[in-house]
């Protein structure tokens, strides 16, 4: 039962007064955002309670200052790597298991205000990321009448490993989904705390990139998730189709925990506990599972059993979403092509061409990001528009984002959008132009608008009718946004069979 004697009204946020104790903050520059970094939603996962679902916070005495930010994850340490400069990255330091820790921006004047609130969870595979990444900030959304919340959850092998110790001791029969069941906690804490934030506990979004958009469509599909939100966005990534994050089995994901195990000579879980964190990271790459708990059966078995918490959702994916080595050649890629899907490789290169190099190469990019992310929000979209129960939303990110000669082959990048999503361009390093601006606001615009009714159109912004499974309407979000049928819909569809194994 949910203790609500805290949530009494407030008439100034210097001080709020959480469920486990007071905390303090402090303010923007211009004085109109309350900010608070590192408010613990959970207690740390650290010794005994480490690959343990998350306990709650111990109380505290007097008023808690949660002026900076917390640990980010354990993960290895975050270089720059491609296109992701510093700020896409987390901080280089502190990083720790005690992380489960998260930040809210409101520009709410008393806990009496009733606003919308977005929850963002952050990408990396689920590998690395946290809430103090610079492009995650939330005072721009702040402004916009958004309660912004960025929550961290556990990554790598503290976020999703499993054994058959674990899963004995659970109580559930269930072991690996740490870090779901930490964005689960957030939520819980969010629906219990946020209105002392001004924001209403009724009108929650859960958004997130990548990792974070997966783990939407994992809570989505989780019966665990019930009503602890009202919206869902969803940018490059879902795992409704077979792929690297299409859903694991308990069972083999026990059978690679026990291989870990091994590899590091333990051999109990108790052992494992005692490694210090730092011998345990990169150890294991975990990603969610089919646990029978947190997530029962398969997402796309949930949705054809009419279990998701159906709700609306803003989806969508980038021109440039793709993950590719050196180019190959249109000769070299027509062989690869052949060899690898032998009677399907004539209708492949229909979708997919090869009469250039240059047309072999944008083939290339395109295969990669529908295998590993287009088919996969596409197939959302198109489910939950032929349920017709929930409105959905479908977006494509065609903006190249300016570059210097370093980042010009990289065009509209997987994460690239996120800082226009949330009106971020400031954080980033890049020789913007007025039309990146003005994109800015205008996607900014839709997501807040989302976030406060389930529809992302406003005054001044261009329509974007809901999406239909029949004309495939989606709005491409460009130098001139605007209503496009989908313009690849034919080779998502050949594609959707391939990855999809049909």
């Amino acid at each position: 039962m949910i203790n609500s004697s805290f949530a009494f009204a407030q008439s100034g946020l210097d001080v709020v007064t959480t469920n486990a104790g007071k905390i303090s903050g402090s303010v923007s520059t211009g004085g109109d955002v309350h900010v608070f970094k590192g408010i613990p939603f959970a207690a740390p996962p650290v010794g005994d309670l480490r690959w343990k679902e998350p306990r709650p916070v111990a109380p505290w005495q007097g008023v808690k200052e949660c002026t900076t930010f917390s640990a980010s994850p354990m993960q290895p340490k975050p270089d720059e790597f491609g296109v992701y400069t510093r700020e896409f990255l987390i901080p280089y330091q502190p990083i720790s298991e005690d992380c489960l820790y998260l930040n809210v921006w409101t520009g709410a004047k008393s806990s009496a205000e009733k606003r919308a609130v977005l929850v963002y969870i952050y990408g990396g595979g689920f590998g690395s990321g946290g809430a103090a990444v610079p492009i995650y900030d939330g005072e721009a959304m702040a402004k916009k009448g958004i309660v912004f919340v960025v929550i961290n959850y556990r990554v790598g092998i503290f976020g999703f490993f499993a054994h058959p110790e674990l899963t004995k001791e659970s109580g559930h029969k269930a072991s690996g989904n740490y870090g779901l069941m930490d964005q689960l906690a957030a939520l819980k804490w969010i629906k219990q705390n946020i209105a002392a934030f001004g924001g209403d506990p009724g009108n929650v979004t859960i958004a997130g990139q990548s990792a974070g958009s997966m783990s939407v469509n994992c809570l989505v599909a989780s019966p665990l998730g019930k009503g602890l939100f009202q919206r869902a966005i969803a940018e490059s990534g879902a795992s409704f189709l077979n792929g690297p994050f299409g859903g694991t089995t308990l069972q083999a994901a026990e059978q690679s925990g026990v291989k870990a195990a091994q590899s590091l000579n333990a051999n109990s879980i108790a052992d494992l506990r005692k490694v210090p964190a730092a011998d345990l990271v990169g150890k294991f790459a975990g990603r969610p599972i089919i646990d029978g708990y947190v997530l029962p059966v398969s997402i796309a078995q949930t949705f054809a059993d009419n279990k998701e918490n159906s709700v609306p959702l803003l989806t969508g994916w980038n021109e440039d979403d793709a993950f590719v080595g050196k180019l190959k050649n249109a000769e070299d890629y027509k062989k690869q092509i052949t060899d690898q899907y032998k009677d399907k490789a004539a209708e492949f290169l229909k979708y997919y061409p090869a009469g250039t190099d240059a047309e072999a190469g944008r083939s290339q990019i395109n295969i990669s990001r529908d295998q590993t992310f287009g088919v996969q929000n596409y197939t959302w979209a198109n489910v939950q528009s032929s349920k017709g129960k929930a409105k959905v939303y479908v977006y494509r990110f065609t903006r190249r984002l300016p570059a210097t000669a370093d980042f010009v082959k990289y065009g509209a990048f997987h994460t690239g959008e996120v800082a226009y999503a949330y009106d971020n361009l400031r954080f980033l390093n890049r020789p913007w132009e007025p039309v990146d601006q003005q994109l800015a606001t205008t996607i900014s615009g839709y997501w807040a608008n989302f976030a406060k009714t389930g529809n992302p159109n406003g005054n001044g912004l261009p329509n974007w009718p809901a999406y239909d499974a029949g004309n495939k309407q989606v709005m491409i979000l460009g130098e001139k946004p605007a209503t496009e049928v989908l313009p690849d819909k034919a080779a998502l569809d050949f594609m959707v069979g391939v990855v999809g194994g049909k």
